[in-house]
């Protein structure tokens, strides 16, 4: 395989290639900003080398749990002609390190309710009268219970 300089531009299959996603993603993360593009005189899509970086960083949010619109926002700080830096990975992972650790505990607290009544939407039928009498969750606003309550313990921390 020949070296590829780091100036050169990749066609688009030789960029899903090399980053492992199929053809028609590259061109989805191109059309909604993610990456990005030029174009031939014939239309031919071509992506600078450091795209690869790029869409590095869209899998390891991907790895992360993190939707492409909180991907989208994180790229949106970064420089689009250049790999990001070292400072400003740390700085972003930074930042997704705060919302997994979020929904980490948000998980841990439906962990430990699963057993019980998870608040209503309700899967506890049979008990629900006896953790909910007159539908009382209602108050404390739309959703299940045991998401408002992780919610709040997760901002609590």
């Amino acid at each position: 395989m020949p070296r590829i300089a780091p100036l050169e531009l990749l066609s688009i299959g030789d960029l899903a290639r090399r980053a492992g996603i199929s053809v028609p993603t590259v061109r989805y993360y191109d059309e909604r900003g993610l990456i990005q593009s030029s174009r031939t005189a014939g239309n031919k899509r071509l992506f600078p080398r450091h795209t690869l970086r790029r869409l590095a960083v869209i899998a390891a949010g991907q790895r992360v749990g993190l939707t492409l619109q909180e991907i989208a926002a994180a790229l949106a700080d970064l420089p689009s002609t250049r790999p990001p830096t070292q400072r400003e990975w740390r700085h972003m992972s930074q930042q997704w390190a705060t919302t997994v650790a979020r929904r980490i505990r948000q998980l841990e607290a439906l962990q430990s309710s699963l057993d019980g009544c998870i608040g209503c939407g309700c899967l506890s039928l049979g008990t629900c009268t006896l953790f909910n009498p007159g539908d009382e969750a209602a108050s404390e606003g739309p959703g299940s219970r045991w998401l408002r309550t992780a919610d709040k313990a997760a901002a609590d921390d």
